[in-house]
């Protein structure tokens, strides 16, 4: 399991290199596209963009230190540091997006003139340039690359209401469409990291992660012939990908008689149920070790 860990990880640092050199990149173009066009929705992006190098670098160092191996103080290693690069990640875009629509709303009142040929082309770049870092980052099962890929995604669809509303003005000459947009993308990229975020706190105070119903494990295994009850049942995750369950399994007297065979027929259940680390401990009727016993 420790080598699947290692793959995948090495996988991830790989991605978020990618991002951070498309990142810092664009995030020079920007501030000069900004200046150039004078539109507040370029130049509040440079600046998110910026706070999103920040973020990026310190998920990058996040994985790295990840990758090291367990020890007599981290039994499970380091994988759960990528979870405070998530939670910095999250913080760092609601806080940018806020300051977006701080400085979007005085401009619905008064609107200003920009420059729509150049935000057009500005816009195509963009599109490019973070539509790569998105594609490399979407296949992360991780909670870090999945606020980072939120991250590259709000600026693709900054981009695409850029474009559009850039035509839309060169058509028709109504620069309050500029801030208009701005406001609508960002409440919704503000939608999509409260959801990544509200799972990072899941996760941190070891809740049960979105994807595995843990009612479905117990009926799973209860299914299996000579498997009486389940009790002390616990899932959480490291990461957002590496789960984690531990249980009791009360079984009659034919199961115990082959206690490893037992074990590994729950084991390869829980691996259909995305847990790939288990901790089973099988009991007979006649005998209760957990907490539950005195429920």
């Amino acid at each position: 399991m420790y080598n699947k860990i290692m793959e995948a990880n090495h996988k991830r640092e790989s991605n978020i290199k990618v991002a951070i050199f498309l990142n810092v990149l664009f995030t020079i173009i920007e501030l000069i596209g900004g200046i150039w066009t004078n539109s507040l929705t370029i130049m509040s992006d440079a600046l998110h963009d910026f706070g999103d190098s920040v973020t990026l670098t310190t998920a990058w160092i996040a994985e790295k230190t990840a990758q090291k191996k367990p020890d007599t103080r981290r039994t499970f290693g380091y994988q759960r540091i990528s979870l405070f690069s998530a939670l910095l990640s999250a913080i760092v875009l609601v806080t940018g997006s806020l300051f977006i629509l701080s400085r979007a709303v005085p401009r619905l009142m008064n609107p200003e003139h920009v420059n729509v040929t150049g935000m057009a082309l500005l816009a195509i770049i963009g599109i490019t340039f973070n539509g790569i870092a998105v594609l490399r980052l979407k296949k992360g099962q991780d909670l870090n690359e999945r606020v980072l890929t939120w991250h590259m995604l709000e600026d693709v669809l900054g981009w695409c209401v850029i474009l559009t509303g850039s035509i839309i003005m060169f058509f028709w000459d109504n620069h309050l469409i500029d801030p208009i947009m701005t406001v609508g993308f960002t409440l919704f990229i503000l939608w999509g990291v409260v959801k990544n975020l509200k799972e990072t706190i899941n996760i941190f105070l070891q809740g049960v992660p979105s994807h595995i119903n843990i009612n479905h494990i117990r009926d799973s295994l209860l299914s299996y012939e000579g498997i009486k009850r389940i009790h002390d049942v616990h899932v959480w995750s490291l990461e957002g990908e590496t789960d984690v369950f531990t249980g009791h399994i009360v079984v009659d007297d034919s199961l115990l008689k082959s206690p490893d065979e037992t074990r590994r027929i729950i084991k390869n259940e829980l691996n259909k149920h995305h847990i790939e680390h288990s901790t089973i401990e099988l009991e007979s009727e006649g005998f209760c070790s957990g907490i539950e016993c005195n429920d």
